[in-house]
């Protein structure tokens, strides 16, 4: 079966974004110091902490001007590692239980759990409140299938770590889950005949089917 045009999309677009990045080191050394990066490492080789101690991100040591630059950063690179997850529910999901608000979920949530997590940095206080905000919060449609959850999960862990300086993490996660979808959906994994699909069928689209058009009345023969 050939390829997608999915996944030419994903690795022209990563591709594209790596370029950039690599241009951007070459040509100012000094830009990391104002790039959400590094989280990684200080989650995994930070020492052991009271449960209350926040991880330290890396706008704190950039000053005001810096701080802002950084925040822009975050935000927009939560924008750009979520974008192509909204190309991979448009492309695999079922037409007859598509959601476009799914969609706008993807791409605007990453962006709004950043600010959050950077809100509520280092303040159980502002954690609390948090919570008892959401907690007020009604959701009225319930998502359809648990596969539309894991890219809700997604999208917050995207935020969650653009909020704390590892954009670099947010990327490989997204990385693994748009081409791990891309394989179960080329392959078709798990399917069989009769049951519910949360994928819809791999391949070229089936032609629309024409509508049956009532035929005129042919005039009687006279007799």
């Amino acid at each position: 079966m050939p390829l997608p045009r999915l996944f030419y999309s994903l690795t022209f677009y990563y591709l594209g974004v790596t370029v950039v990045l690599l241009a951007a080191f070459l040509l100012n050394p000094d830009i990391r110091n104002y790039l959400p990066i590094g989280g990684v490492e200080e989650l995994i080789a930070q020492p052991p902490r009271g449960p209350f101690e926040g991880v330290e991100i890396g706008g704190s040591r950039t000053g005001t001007l810096g701080s802002l630059v950084w925040l822009i950063i975050a935000v927009g690179a939560a924008l750009l590692a979520a974008l192509p997850v909204s190309w991979t529910y448009i492309a695999i999901r079922a037409r007859d239980e598509y959601m476009q608000s799914i969609v706008e979920t993807i791409i605007l949530l990453p962006m709004i759990v950043t600010a959050i997590v950077i809100v509520v940095q280092n303040s159980l206080a502002l954690a609390f409140s948090l919570a008892g905000i959401a907690a007020g919060v009604q959701f009225r449609n319930a998502l359809k299938s648990p596969g539309d959850a894991l890219f809700i999960l997604l999208a917050i862990g995207t935020g969650l770590s653009a909020g704390i300086g590892a954009v670099e993490l947010a990327f490989v996660v997204t990385i693994a889950f748009n081409y791990g979808f891309l394989v179960l959906w080329i392959t078709d994994y798990g399917a069989r005949e009769g049951t519910r699909r949360y994928l819809r069928r791999p391949g070229p689209k089936p032609a629309k089917e024409e509508r049956a058009r009532p035929r005129k009345a042919e005039p009687e023969a006279d007799e």
